[in-house]
C-alpha cells in the first residue's frame, strides 16, 4: 500500500469514528436508554484504532442538568493524520430506567471535523431492555454527511451482563452502505468513581480496538 493510500484510509476512518451518530457510554459504541443521575456525570477518556491506519484519542464530559436528561460532548483528535472532530449532543429518556422491564430514550446532536465544511447532525431513538440475564440495548437512527448529500440510517444491538465484579458486552452495529462492526468489551470499576473499559472487534476485515477510563463525578 502506498503513502497516498495509506493516508487516505485514516482519513475516511476518522471521518467515519467522529461521524458515528450518538457516542455511547464505555466501553460500547451502541447507545443505552440511560442517563447519569440528576446533578451527577462523568468524564471519559480513551484511545482507539481500526487496523494499522487509524489511531484516535477522546475526550468526552456528560453531565445530567435534571432527572432523564444529559448533555455531552466529543473531542477526537487523530494522530497519524493530526485531523480533530467535535460533537455535541443531548439525550432524553422518556421512560426512566427499569430494573425488570424496558425505557426509551432519544438524542440528537452534530459534529463536525475541523478544515471541513459543515456540520453532521443526527438523531437516535433507543431502547434498554434490563433482565435477569442482563440489559439489551437497541439504537435506530440516522445522520446527514457534512456538506448535504443523502440522509445514512444507522442501527446497533448490544447485550451487557454482569460477571461479578465485571460487566462484559457484545455488540454488532453498521451504517447503509458500510460494513456491519462486531465488538466485545468489558468495564470494571479499579477505584471508586473510577471505571477501566476496553473493547476489541472486527469490520471489513480490520481490527478495532480501544482501551479507557471514565470519572464520575
Amino acid at each position: 500500500m502506498t503513502s497516498q493510500q495509506k493516508l487516505l484510509v485514516a482519513v475516511t476512518t476518522f471521518c467515519a469514528l467522529v461521524s458515528t451518530p450518538a457516542f455511547a457510554g464505555r466501553p460500547l459504541t451502541v447507545d443505552d436508554a440511560n442517563t447519569s443521575e440528576a446533578g451527577k456525570g462523568h468524564i471519559e477518556l480513551w484511545f482507539a484504532g481500526e487496523g494499522s491506519q487509524a489511531r484516535q484519542w477522546h475526550i468526552s464530559p456528560a453531565f445530567a442538568p435534571i432527572e432523564n436528561v444529559e448533555l455531552s460532548a466529543l473531542l477526537a483528535r487523530e494522530t497519524k493524520i493530526r485531523s480533530t472532530g467535535y460533537a455535541v449532543q443531548a439525550k432524553w429518556v422518556i421512560v426512566p430506567s427499569r430494573k425488570d422491564g424496558c425505557n426509551f430514550g432519544v438524542v440528537a446532536g452534530a459534529s463536525r471535523e475541523r478544515g471541513v465544511s459543515g456540520d453532521r447532525p443526527y438523531g437516535n431513538a433507543l431502547v434498554t431492555c434490563n433482565g435477569g440475564e442482563g440489559s439489551l440495548h437497541l439504537s435506530s437512527g440516522a445522520y446527514r454527511p457534512s456538506g448535504g448529500g443523502s440522509t445514512i440510517s444507522t442501527w446497533g444491538v448490544a447485550l451487557e451482563r454482569e460477571f461479578g465484579a465485571v460487566t462484559g458486552h457484545v455488540e454488532v452495529f453498521g451504517e447503509r452502505g458500510s460494513k456491519t462492526a462486531v465488538q466485545a468489551g468489558a468495564r470494571t470499576e479499579i477505584a471508586p468513581k473510577l471505571q477501566l473499559d476496553g473493547t476489541i472487534g472486527k469490520r471489513d476485515g480490520e481490527t478495532l480496538f480501544s482501551v479507557g477510563i471514565k470519572i464520575q463525578f
